[in-house]
């Protein structure tokens, strides 16, 4: 009967630790669907998060843009009142005179917004405040800037858009040199 006893007792122990095994195997899976959970409810806020962000951007930039149309439409209004006076009594001294206002207009608003012009004719080539578009020989030095097709400009350090200039390949060459 010991034997029985002892049988039923180990079995008792093998059925508990089963039971405890599947209790804690239970526990591990609540706490692994519980994980689970929560890294799919904090992806799903992310992902929300990334919406109204990119939202809040695009609603930042319009308005910026806002801003500076705000600021140049007085400059267009009074361009297109000089044209109508033009038009009205053919007044070229007038007219000039008021296309030179609006031009300190803009100069004015460029310089409030810190914007620079980029120096080039007579100014070492440097490329990453010049667009080469043409390289002729001439008398000046070799890599100087000798004509400024369009001005370049910057802001803040940063060149908004290069100059486009023709830079000297330098004296040309007499046949016998090398």
């Amino acid at each position: 009967m010991k034997n029985k006893e002892k049988d039923k007792t180990i079995e008792e122990k093998t059925e508990a630790r089963a039971e405890a095994a599947e209790i804690e195997e239970v526990k591990e899976e609540d706490k692994s669907q519980d994980l689970v959970d929560r890294l799919k409810r904090l992806q799903a806020e992310f992902e929300n998060y990334k919406r109204r962000s990119n939202r809040e951007m695009e609603s930042l930039a319009e308005r910026i843009s806002d801003r500076v149309i705000l600021e140049f439409l007085p400059l267009y209004d009074n361009l297109q009142r000089a044209f109508e006076n033009y038009a009205s009594d053919k007044n070229v001294e007038g007219f000039v005179a008021g296309v030179e206002r609006i031009f300190a207009q803009f100069t004015q608003i460029l310089e409030q917004k810190g914007v620079t012009k980029i120096e080039a004719v007579g100014e070492k080539f440097d490329p990453a405040l010049h667009e080469a578009l043409l390289s002729v020989e001439s008398d000046e030095e070799k890599n100087t800037v000798i004509e400024e097709f369009s001005a370049g400009y910057m802001r803040g350090g940063r060149v908004l858009c290069p100059s486009k200039v023709t830079v000297s390949k330098g004296p040309a060459k007499e046949e016998g040199e090398e």
